[in-house]
């Protein structure tokens, strides 16, 4: 479910504000910042359930700050950050959420950490399509029946 028409133009910008400030981006380690345009499309892209919640934490931002986050001086939007932080709840807690997991699936991000672009399994070693001889011990067995509770 897209959370592009559920979050306004204002929000939207808070969000991306906010996931700068969660992740901001190394030089060093060369990776984006969470405000990167990618992440933002896969965090709006993939709301789905926590959109309202991301969407209240959004407006209680915009309540402490006054104003669009984006507008506020570093030292102003830390303040907000840091009353956020012990005021917003749950909801706080979904916007984090929502923004790490999104973060740390881009692919620049696995690449960063030494993580592989793929599965875990099979390690390697590719399978042919259509090949269950894997599955031949199991059907060796004999079948066992049990009684349904």
């Amino acid at each position: 479910m897209s959370a592009d028409n559920q979050l306004n133009r204002a929000q939207c910008n808070d969000l991306r504000t906010i996931a700068a400030m969660i992740v901001p981006a190394s030089d060093e380690y060369k990776v984006p910042g969470a405000d990167d345009p990618a992440v933002q499309t896969d965090i709006l892209t993939t709301l789905g359930r926590d959109t309202k919640l991301v969407a209240a934490a959004l407006d209680h931002l915009a309540r402490l700050a006054g104003q669009p986050l984006a507008g506020l001086d570093a030292a102003r939007r830390d303040a907000v950050a840091q009353e956020f932080r012990s005021s917003g709840g749950a909801a706080a807690a979904t916007l984090v959420r929502v923004v790490l997991q999104c973060y740390y699936r881009d692919d620049r991000v696995l690449r960063s950490l030494g993580l592989e672009l793929r599965a875990p399994f099979p390690k390697g070693y590719v399978l042919p399509d259509g090949d269950w001889s894997l599955l031949d011990p199991v059907k060796a067995r004999a079948g066992t029946l049990r009684r349904a509770p």
